[in-house]
């Protein structure tokens, strides 16, 4: 099973020990008379909702309503100390208000962003979509975030990583920004976040950035990476401290794509990789309401497409490149086959929306019986 002998004591990258299972922590699953009122309401407006309760109740008496156990699962992976294997994807937290309050909700590993260099509204309304049937969504947000300074600073209040977990922070570039400037901002944001962070996502997979998924190509994913890792060594330098560096990747590549991908990851010491982030592809949803809408499809109908990308990107990468599995998550079964498919540690996001903060737990605990 993948993981073996990775297990470390449950300790972080800064020499914290990680909260005990919150056996005795009070827990008040409300979700599943939260849901049909927020699936009343229009979807970005009830996503906002639940970040505003997040950001207003997180560290308070209130947190109970949410608070999940924290399951202790331990690996090392990038050099990091990972408290349990789930963590929460970049997107649903994109101006990283609610880190301790998602923190609780019992993640290993709390990723939040994209973050622009500049701050940027985002797409047109509506840009959120629900497909029940099939337990999906589609978004065409368009990294709509306060700008890297907002960013940095909500991330400086956050307690999340003073209690032993690890916080990735994803970047990506304004969409003003020409595509052949891309650089520019990929490192002005990486300047930004580096100090603040466990991990540094390069997200050149969303698909409602006009032209980013071109940066998945040879020439212009060599020339990114070379860069990114350049600076990175300047600031290792001046910090004092090694921030291991992921590229997230989109589902709709085919498998010579994904072995370019792969070869150019080793080639510039990219530190791991996250597969998948939304998926063009309608197969799974055509004639249900909204299937036809532009943007990133996610949920159930990824999980395929993420598991085939993380198999390919394991056999091209051999068993010790730290792969994070994305797509599709519902359930604790979802999690063990992306771990079988060659994933080591996962992230969830839409199956948050559809579960609540108990799939956190149950994900979780269907990891650590791996063992």
């Amino acid at each position: 099973m993948r993981g073996t002998g990775r297990v470390v004591a449950v300790c972080d990258n800064r020499g914290q020990s990680t909260p005990p299972a919150s056996a005795n922590y009070p827990m008040i699953n409300l979700y599943p008379l939260a849901r049909p009122v927020l699936f009343g309401m229009d979807p970005e407006a009830a996503h906002d909702l639940t970040l505003d309760t997040l950001a207003k109740t997180q560290n308070t008496l209130l947190e109970a309503l949410y608070r999940q156990p924290f399951v202790p699962d331990p690996l090392t992976l990038a050099g990091l100390a990972f408290p349990n294997r789930v963590g929460l994807a970049a997107g649903l937290d994109k101006n990283a208000r609610c880190i301790d309050g998602l923190g609780a909700m019992g993640f290993g590993f709390v990723e939040v962003g994209t973050v622009t260099p500049k701050a940027q509204p985002g797409n047109d309304k509506p840009r959120m979509f629900r497909l029940p049937q099939a337990q999906a969504l589609i978004n065409r947000l368009g990294f709509n975030n306060e700008g890297l300074d907002a960013f940095v600073a909500h991330v400086q209040q956050a307690r999340f990583r003073q209690q032993g977990r690890l916080l990735g922070l994803n970047i990506g570039k304004n969409a003003a920004t020409p595509i052949e400037n891309a650089t520019d901002d990929y490192l002005i944001a990486l300047s930004g976040v580096y100090p603040h962070a466990d991990y540094v996502t390069v997200n050149i997979s969303s698909p409602n950035t006009k032209s980013l998924r071109a940066l998945q190509s040879d020439e212009a994913l060599d020339g990114l990476l070379g860069a990114l890792v350049e600076r990175r060594a300047l600031l290792s330098s001046q910090h004092g401290r090694h921030v291991p560096m992921f590229l997230k990747i989109a589902p709709d590549l085919d498998e010579t794509q994904v072995g370019v991908i792969a070869a150019t990851l080793r080639k510039h010491g990219m530190d791991g990789v996250i597969a998948t982030n939304t998926t063009l592809a309608r197969d799974a949803v055509q004639g249900m309401a909204h299937a036809q809408e532009a943007g990133g499809l996610s949920g159930t109908p990824a999980f395929e497409a993420s598991n085939r990308v993380i198999a390919q990107l394991r056999a091209a990468l051999g068993s010790a490149f730290p792969i994070v599995g994305v797509g599709g998550i519902l359930s604790g079964p979802d999690a063990v086959a992306k771990i079988k498919a060659g994933a080591d540690v996962v992230q969830i996001y839409t199956g948050l929306i559809y579960k609540g903060p108990a799939l956190v737990t149950e994900v979780a605990r269907a990891l650590q019986a791996l063992r």
